[in-house]
């Protein structure tokens, strides 16, 4: 980076608002994913709105790359500053602006991490539904367009986003939509921002719906002796209409993990964890019909948890899911993929996915936010055997070639990053250049995220 970029930095933010400390920029130069590191030269943490257009204007002028980071918990290497220069981090933009109770509307700053939404929403008996396991930013998570375990009632986040603060990289703040609930006004640049991964601007403030704390929550565990009958379940509880809230596949492999991490005695076998929003009167009725569905699926046995309690530690387990996998194989690194397939293709989908981890040796399980088609497998790889990092991207290949003959996607909820960049041509065909020609002209210096999502010249 040049020496007088560093210097104008510094009539743009305070001194502790610039790093270049050697552990600082270690931690920017990852995410979780399996993807190589890469340093980028400083790394900023504005305040305001108004000095992330005065950085970027700075950047767009020099031709400086610009990466942003929340946490860092991407999958896909999305915060890997791959071309250097300047990583943004929004842990100082962490402010809850405005929580419109009467309109079930707040206004975040994208450092606002899931968590600290949820417990500043919980006097207002409200609730933001988009939760991806990890305790993402929302401003990740709208870079992303995360979803999450509540999707199948919910939606993914586009579905909950009325309007963005963007800074583009010129460095003008725009916004994108209004607090009403729907508009036929303009292009839908709310959509366009939403799921960018950071190659289009800085996004600086989100506008989100939110929704009533249910009166009565249930979930249940389902244990089943085949992963195609515990998909097929899925599959006909949702052609039944059945409003389940929540829906996870959890295969044997994935249940033995769930049992060291959470000390419970799941019996080991392909398992659905289901969960139901309503008042008491649906939710029995939505219950016993389950029930029948399950069972007529050749469901072995199905607990239903009503205590709050109980209901925690089902979940546990599931949401920490990778963490076991990493604590059981030291000097193993995850390597987490998805894609995503219609309803009517899942069980074949999952069981093509389990039978390639086994052809290819590969040590993990297959878990899956079903009820919308989307599974994940998680993979243990040693990053320094080259045949087994070979069968890795083999496997990962092969599901998303099987779930695009399917007419699904090479990636539900994770992003394109670095990781499923190459596939985006086989996916979207000419609309891929329709993508290029968007990025080249609002970012016709390149300098968003650079070598993620969209390449150009």
């Amino acid at each position: 980076m040049d020496s007088e970029v560093l210097a104008q930095l510094t009539e743009i933010l305070e001194e502790d608002q610039i790093s270049t400390n050697d552990t600082i920029l270690e931690h920017h130069s990852k995410d979780e994913s399996y993807h190589a590191a890469h340093l980028p030269e400083v790394v900023l943490f504005p305040r305001s709105s108004e000095e992330v257009s005065r950085i970027l204007a700075l950047a767009d002028r020099t031709k400086t790359p610009v990466t942003p980071f929340g946490l860092g918990s991407g999958l896909e290497g999305h915060v890997v500053p791959s071309s250097g220069g300047i990583s943004i981090d929004f842990s100082e933009m962490t402010q809850i602006i405005e929580v419109r109770e009467d309109d079930l509307v707040v206004r975040v700053q994208p450092g606002v991490t899931r968590s600290m939404l949820d417990n500043a929403l919980k006097k207002y008996g409200l609730f933001f539904p988009v939760d991806p396991g990890a305790d993402a930013t929302i401003g990740g998570m709208t870079a992303t367009n995360a979803s999450g375990t509540t999707s199948l009632k919910y939606g993914v986040m586009k579905d909950q986003i009325r309007s963005l603060e963007v800074v583009t990289p010129q460095g003008e703040i725009i916004k994108t939509g209004s607090l009403a609930l729907k508009s036929s006004s303009g292009y839908n640049l709310t959509d366009l921002y939403t799921g960018s991964e950071g190659t289009l601007g800085c996004i600086t403030e989100i506008t989100l719906s939110l929704y009533g704390v249910p009166e009565n929550i249930t979930a249940a565990r389902a244990t089943f002796p085949s992963i195609n009958d515990a998909v097929d379940a899925v599959t006909s509880i949702v052609q039944a209409g059945v409003p389940a809230a929540r829906m996870e596949l959890v295969d044997e492999a994935s249940i033995r993990q769930v049992n060291r991490l959470v000390e419970t005695a799941y019996e080991e076998n392909p398992t659905l964890f289901l969960e139901f929003h309503g008042n008491e009167a649906g939710l029995k009725q939505d219950v016993q019909f389950t029930k029948e569905i399950l069972f007529d699926n050749h469901c072995t046995d199905v607990i239903f948890e009503k205590d709050n309690q109980a209901r925690m530690k089902l979940w546990e387990g599931r949401h920490n899911l990778a963490y076991a996998y990493v604590h059981d194989y030291p000097g193993r690194s995850l390597m987490v993929t998805d894609v995503c397939v219609p309803i009517s293709s899942l069980a074949e989908a999952i069981i093509f996915g389990r039978e390639q981890l086994e052809e290819n040796n590969l040590p993990g399980g297959i878990v899956g936010h079903v009820g919308d088609g989307n599974y994940h497998a998680f993979i243990m790889i040693d990053k320094t055997d080259e045949k087994e990092m070979q069968k890795a991207d083999d496997f990962n290949q092969a599901i998303v070639e099987h779930a695009l003959s399917r007419g699904g996607t090479c990636t539900g909820e994770h992003g394109v990053g670095i990781g499923k960049k190459k596939y985006l041509e086989a996916e979207h065909g000419a609309a891929l250049g329709v993508m290029k020609t968007i990025k080249k002209a609002l970012d016709p210096n390149n300098i968003m995220n650079p070598g993620k999502f969209i390449d150009i010249e």
